[in-house]
């Protein structure tokens, strides 16, 4: 399913400094909470976040309710291969990556854990 993702730097926040990873599923933007930007074979935890409002795909700049400031670190189309309640998997084609994005939760856990694996070429 042919889709959109954005990656948002989200800064001055109580929580610090982190990335917003959001991947439009339907007609929810799904979101999660990334310690790091994304980078080429690196694992990472992944805090699953409530659906945002649409115009995250598009916004950049102060977050309601002094939570911060967001900007744009990644956008671009994707095309969803996998979608469930523990896994999401999306082929990213953006202005810095192009690869394989893949959000896995551990069923007993309920822990995300965030991959990225780089396309060549």
């Amino acid at each position: 399913m042919k889709s959109r993702f954005v990656i948002l730097r989200h800064y001055g926040c109580p929580q610090g400094e982190h990335y917003d990873f959001m991947l439009l599923v339907g007609e929810s933007l799904k979101t999660w909470a990334l310690g790091d930007y994304p980078r080429d074979g690196v694992a990472q935890p992944a805090k699953a976040l409530p659906d945002h409002r649409l115009e995250y795909l598009e916004y950049e700049g102060p977050v309601s309710s002094g939570r911060g400031a967001v900007s744009r670190w990644d956008q671009g189309e994707c095309e969803i291969e996998q979608e469930s309640s523990l896994r999401q998997n999306a082929v990213l084609r953006g202005e810095k990556l192009l690869g394989e994005a893949v959000l896995q939760c551990d069923e007993a856990s309920k822990e995300w854990t965030f991959r990225f694996a780089a396309r060549r070429g």
